[in-house]
């Protein structure tokens, strides 16, 4: 019997049968693009343009006056340090790796990664344990999307992580800048990322984005020839921004912001890093929901262009499926708003 024909409260009341029973298909729509298929790729709502009257829950007027102005935002202390601590030892081990030893860093990849540009920049196929859904479920994270939607029904992201290590000969990437939904289509969508160790120092890469190109796109793309890559911008001329995070720290950005990853030319500095966004739920999308809930409870990764999953399958093998909060339930889909 297919469990997700059954009532959700009956859910983890049945005994897992074969994976390829239980499985929904995902969607094809992120099959050859970079975005994340946990979600919808834009969201029928419109992003919060502070008509609906209600008050910030957690961005000041300034921080909403930068939000508007450069298409991203930093709120501290968005996570508690001990959550930040635990997931990023967590990552180490799940990398096989010692923090205290370069020499274990420089592994080859598992998996084969079709998003080329992020080979080699420590992508971390771990998407359902329960240190992730404790960070997704921090009710100042919520409340921080919730600002930036204008709308409490949301569903977050199922995303992983990251542990960028210093480029070493035979070990190299080059940073990047690129869109992750194509900009001529004006998604209605946010990413985000929780900083699990400070990220303050210029050379050890982590987030960069052009917010210039962001506020000028439109005027732009007059100058770009018509077969241009639509994903991929010419940024000639552009200054490149790093935003400097310190550990606890939540980056939102609107999904029309030019970003990507710097290259880490640091000595020793790892960028860690938990992947994680929120978006209007959908919960009318029963295809997708019954993915959610697959996927968390059987710990199943994203399928898509830039996540190629883990084939060791440590996810199902080495730990149990997370306990949510009331809230993580309604985030996940499993409980409807």
């Amino acid at each position: 019997m297919v469990i997700f024909n059954q009532p959700i409260n009956n859910i983890m009341d049945k005994k897992p049968t074969s994976m390829a029973a239980i499985t929904p298909t995902m969607t094809p729509q992120h099959k050859e693009i970079p975005g994340n298929p946990s979600v919808a790729k834009s969201s029928t709502l419109k992003l919060n343009d502070r008509s609906n009257g209600k008050s910030l829950r957690v961005l000041s007027e300034d921080d909403w006056k930068f939000w508007i102005a450069e298409g991203y935002i930093v709120v501290k202390n968005a996570v508690p340090k001990e959550n930040c601590d635990r997931l990023a030892n967590l990552l180490w081990e799940f990398e096989e790796k010692d923090p205290n030893d370069p020499s274990t860093w420089y592994a080859p990849p598992r998996a084969t990664m079709e998003m080329k540009e992020l080979v080699n920049t420590g992508m971390v196929e771990i998407y359902n344990h329960q240190f992730l859904w404790d960070n997704r479920s921090v009710k100042r994270v919520y409340d921080a999307f919730v600002d930036i939607w204008g709308t409490e029904k949301l569903w977050c992201t199922i995303d992983r992580a990251n542990l960028n290590i210093p480029i070493r000969p035979g070990f190299e990437y080059k940073g990047f800048i690129h869109w992750d939904y194509d900009p001529e289509t004006k998604p209605q969508n946010v990413q985000g990322v929780i900083a699990l160790a400070d990220q303050m120092d210029e050379s050890m890469g982590g987030f960069q984005c052009i917010p210039e190109l962001y506020r000028n796109y439109d005027t732009w793309k007059l100058t770009q020839p018509t077969d241009r890559d639509y994903f991929k911008p010419d940024v000639s001329g552009f200054e490149k921004v790093k935003v400097k995070l310190e550990a606890g720290d939540l980056l939102i950005f609107n999904s029309l912001q030019p970003h990507g990853i710097r290259p880490n030319n640091s000595k020793d500095k790892v960028r860690i890093a938990q992947y994680l966004s929120m978006m209007p739920a959908e919960e009318e999308n029963e295809t997708l929901r019954q993915w959610r809930i697959n996927s968390w409870q059987h710990r199943i990764a994203p399928e898509g262009y830039a996540f190629p999953g883990d084939p060791r399958k440590w996810e199902q093998t080495k730990y149990k499926t997370a306990e949510l909060t009331v809230l993580g339930k309604k985030l996940l889909g499993l409980e409807k708003w």
